[in-house]
């Protein structure tokens, strides 16, 4: 996998945080879905591109 779709992958985990964190502090339930959404699909697309590495080795 290309590194530059790693970092994308990277990046949504992060932007899912931050979204989370804004959410939790101004108390807007729906930021924070939003960012727990956000994280873990950042998440399964890490997991799926390691998996992916993992059988092109």
């Amino acid at each position: 996998m290309g590194i530059a779709k790693k970092i994308a992958h990277k990046a949504e985990t992060l932007k899912g945080g931050v979204k989370k964190a804004v959410g939790r502090v101004t108390g807007n339930r729906r930021l924070r879905a939003e960012g727990r959404g956000d994280q873990a699909k950042g998440n399964t697309k890490q997991a799926g591109a390691k998996i992916k590495d993992a059988f092109r080795h």
